[in-house]
C-alpha cells in the first residue's frame, strides 16, 4: 500500500472543515500576494529536480539539507530543501538562510489515531507534488503568466467573457489541464478541466 493510499484511508472517515480544494487554493493565493516579488517568482517554482543532480546531505540543526535545482522564471537556480525533525520542510534560494520561498509538512495518523510527524519519505513525496504544480502570476503590468516547469506562458488574451481561462499544460509525454478563474485562484488536474462553476 502506497503512502497516498494510507493517506487516503488514514482520512476517509474525517469530516471536512467546510472549505473546499478551490477556496483553499484561493486563501494560499491571497497569502502569497503579500510576499516580495522575488519570494513569489521562486515560489512560482515549476519543477524540483531531485533525481539524478546530485543531491547533497548535510545533517545540521533543523534536520537534513539537500541543494537541489529548481526552476525559476524559466531558468534554473539552486535552492536549499531543509527537512526538518518536526515533520515540516522549507525551501531557501542559494545564499538566503533568511526568507524561505516555500514550505509546508505537517503530520500524519496512525491506524490508531495517533498523531505523528511526516516522514522524509513523506515530506519528499508531499515536496514534488508541491513543486510539479504550475503557479499563475500577475504582473504589475496587466499581463498574466503562467509557469510550468521550465515554460512560462503569456494568458493574458485567453479569458473568456466569464473570466475563465483554460490551458493545457505539456511537458514531455505528461499532459495535465489549468482552469484560471482571473485574479480569483486556479483549479489544475491531470485529467480535465475543472467546472467554472467551482469558482463560484
Amino acid at each position: 500500500m502506497t503512502n497516498k493510499e494510507k493517506y487516503k484511508q488514514a482520512f476517509s472517515g474525517l469530516q471536512t472543515s467546510g472549505l473546499n480544494e478551490l477556496e483553499v487554493r484561493k486563501m494560499a493565493m491571497a497569502k502569497k500576494k503579500h510576499i516580495t516579488k522575488i519570494v513569489a517568482a521562486a515560489a512560482a517554482v515549476s519543477v524540483l529536480l531531485l533525481g539524478g543532480t546530485g543531491t547533497a546531505y548535510a545533517m545540521n540543526v533543523g534536520g537534513i539539507q539537500r541543494t537541489v535545482q529548481l526552476w525559476l522564471n524559466g531558468d534554473q537556480t539552486s535552492a536549499t530543501l531543509e527537512l526538518n525533525s518536526d515533520g515540516s520542510y522549507d525551501i531557501y534560494l542559494a545564499g538566503d538562510k533568511e526568507n524561505s520561498v516555500m514550505s509546508g509538512g505537517g503530520v500524519a495518523y496512525e491506524w490508531n489515531g495517533k498523531e505523528r510527524p511526516l516522514t522524509e519519505e513523506e515530506l519528499m513525496e508531499e515536496v514534488q507534488d508541491q513543486l510539479n504544480a504550475p503557479e499563475v502570476e500577475y504582473e504589475e503590468d496587466g499581463t498574466v503568466w503562467v509557469y510550468y516547469h521550465d515554460q512560462k506562458i503569456e494568458i493574458t488574451d485567453r479569458f473568456d467573457d466569464e473570466g475563465i481561462c483554460y490551458v493545457k499544460l505539456v511537458d514531455g509525454n505528461d499532459v495535465s489541464y489549468l482552469t484560471v478563474k482571473y485574479d480569483n485562484g486556479y483549479a489544475w488536474s491531470e485529467d480535465k478541466y475543472a467546472d467554472p462553476q467551482s469558482f463560484n
